[in-house]
Order: C-alpha cells, then structure tokens, then sequence
C-alpha cells in the first residue's frame, strides 16, 4: 500500500494528499509533527533533508511534492490529471511553478510579517499580481486547462482557498472565486482542508518559533 509522510497544514504535503484521493488511490497515512520526527533516524533514511511530504510506493521512495505529483500520474493514469495538449501542459506546468515561485512565498511573508508594513505591502502587491493572471489564465473554462481538473488545481488549489483566511478577498476575481469554490465542494478539498481554527494555530506558531519556519511547510 502507497504511504504518505505528511503534516496536515503543509502547502506541500497537501496537493500530494488531494491527488491520491482524486486518483481513488489506498493509502495510508503518516502524519508528522515538524518539531522533531523530522529528524529522526527513521525518517531521514527515507528522507535525507528531513522534508515531507515523502511517498512510499512498495521499494520505491519519492521525495519533492511536484515529483512525487508526476511520479503518481505516471504510474497511476487514471483519471488523467496531467494534459497532455502543448498549450494544456504548458498552462498546468506555469500555475503549479507560479504557485510555488510567486505565491506560497509571499503568502508566508504575509504571516510572518504580520507587523511590518512595508513588507506586508510588497507581499500583497504580488499576490495581486499572481490572482491577476490567474484570473486571465481561466478564460471562460471550469479548471485552468480545460473542462477538466488536473495538477493545476491540485496544486494552485491547496493554496488559493487558504487566501481569505490571511485576509486576502477573491472577490476581486470572480472567476478565480468561482474555481476555488467548485474546488472546495470536492471530497478531496473537504477531507483535506484546514478548518479556520487550525490555520489560525498555524499562523502563531508559525510568528513565535522563528528557528522551526524553514520547515513548517515542508
């Protein structure tokens, strides 16, 4: 049975979580808390930069949320996440690095800054700029390749539902709302998302214990 390494609030583990429930995949999980399992003889034998998510498929061990995305698509085609249409693929491959890259920092620097305003202002300002394209990147289709959800929304839609919850309003972005929506409706989103509660945790801790932010996400 595949085995996914987790923590239950990371923007890395998560996408891995929603698409082995999207692919119908057994799994079992392995929840960890990143204020030592980390760095555990055990876990570093699988994982020598102490990071999850980490998935164990029989003798094979993946490390790297985006690989881990690829290796289960290859390996578990159905239903097909990944396009394979140039313009399609191109799409899927920008959202998920304009996430990564562009958006999940600044959305740190938000809760880590939370008291310093000129740094609050610059994180804003490209998160603006991140929905913008978003927005334009939907056009008039449900999911950001098509008709059809791929590791675009896994990805981009483990972090953009978080927004509101940093004071950050969707409304500004009809269409970008309207997706984050129909996404939340899934049984993939419900039985992953982070209730308010939770995340309100994880943004205090996140502020008081400097030493362990590197790895509060990963």
């Amino acid at each position: 049975m595949l085995k996914l390494y987790y923590t239950p609030l990371s923007v890395y583990s998560r996408p891995v979580w929603i698409m082995l429930i999207e692919k119908g995949l057994e799994f079992q999980l392995v929840s960890m808390k990143l204020d030592g399992d980390q760095i555990q003889p055990d876990f570093l034998a699988i994982s020598p930069f102490n990071h999850v998510p980490v998935l164990v498929d029989n003798n094979f061990t993946a490390i790297e949320s985006l690989a881990i995305l690829d290796y289960l698509e290859a390996q578990y085609p159905i239903p097909v996440l990944l396009p394979n249409h140039p313009n399609a693929l191109a799409v899927v491959r920008m959202v998920q690095m304009v996430t990564m890259n562009e958006l999940l920092p600044s959305m740190i620097l938000l809760i880590r800054e939370s008291k310093d305003v000129q740094k609050q202002e610059s994180a804003n300002t490209q998160i603006a700029k991140v929905l913008d394209f978003f927005e334009s990147l939907l056009c008039d289709s449900l999911f950001f390749a098509g008709e059809q959800l791929t590791l675009a929304e896994v990805v981009a839609g483990s972090v953009i539902p978080l927004l509101p919850n940093n004071g950050i309003s969707l409304l500004a972005y009809p269409k970008l709302k309207a997706w984050s929506e129909r996404l939340i409706e899934r049984d993939s989103w419900q039985n992953t998302q982070p209730s308010p509660e939770e995340f309100e945790i994880f943004k205090r801790r996140f502020r008081v214990l400097p030493r362990v932010r590197k790895r509060l996400y990963r």
